[in-house]
């Protein structure tokens, strides 16, 4: 049985990471509105943009980030149900990517002259990142919602599932941070070092970086896995615990 200690330390990891992952999107606010002037769609490109950032970061760091914690946080429910949970909030994640994504192609591709796409090595990261999150998705799906298919090859998935799960994850942190340094050095110029958005924007990048360890952290300690309930065989026929 899990001590009472161990599940303080994760609830309080737990709300620093919220506390964390709250701050990240507010500062992002703050930056996109106060320095880069809001939003807009593609009848001001250079405003579209500004979602890209945004939605990124609220899809592949804080939803993919708390959708992995969710069977860790709610480790004394039905399996069925964290599945679920977990897969509409990858969803999600996932919709936020291809909108973000959007954005930023018609930054470029409807400027007048258009600029390049995928050049840059946040580009690269970033769009690696996109695709196996997808792949994640989809292999996810079929492996543990779809069904029909065998118990012994839901077992050898599993920890396939989460290792790449963890590693996505730190993909597109790194990702993150690429394209705050890349956003940086391209707006700011030799103004970077002393301006106030630059402060600003290393800020939110410490932010997202702090989000990461507590997140990596609640997902890997072996002590906070999730419970198997007698529901699990009795309504599932599963015994996987993650």
């Amino acid at each position: 049985m899990e001590s009472i200690g161990s599940t303080r330390l994760f609830l309080f990891l737990y709300c620093l990471s919220c506390l964390s992952a709250l701050t990240i999107v507010v500062l992002l606010g703050v930056w996109l509105v106060s320095f880069r002037g809001g939003f807009a769609w593609q009848s001001d490109i250079a405003h579209e943009f500004n979602w890209h950032p945004l939605l990124m970061t609220l899809g592949l760091i804080v939803l993919y980030g708390n959708g992995m914690v969710v069977y860790r946080l709610m480790r004394y429910q039905r399996k069925k149900k964290l599945k679920l949970i977990h897969a509409s909030m990858m969803i999600l994640a996932f919709i936020f990517a291809v909108i973000g994504l959007k954005a930023v192609f018609d930054s470029h591709n409807l400027k007048d002259p258009p600029v390049p796409n995928l050049y840059s090595l946040h580009s690269w990261v970033g769009i690696t990142a996109v695709i196996l999150f997808s792949m994640q998705w989809i292999f996810g799906f079929t492996s543990f919602l779809f069904p029909g298919v065998t118990q012994p090859l839901r077992v050898a998935y599993l920890p396939i599932h989460v290792y790449f799960g963890v590693a996505i994850f730190i993909l597109a942190t790194a990702a993150s941070l690429m394209g705050l340094l890349e956003k940086a050095i391209f707006s700011l110029k030799d103004n970077y070092s002393t301006s106030s958005e630059g402060i600003l924007m290393n800020c939110i990048g410490m932010m997202i970086v702090i989000f990461g360890f507590l997140t990596t952290m609640l997902v890997t300690k072996p002590q906070w896995r999730r419970q198997v309930v007698p529901e699990d065989e009795l309504l599932l026929g599963d015994r996987l615990s993650e």
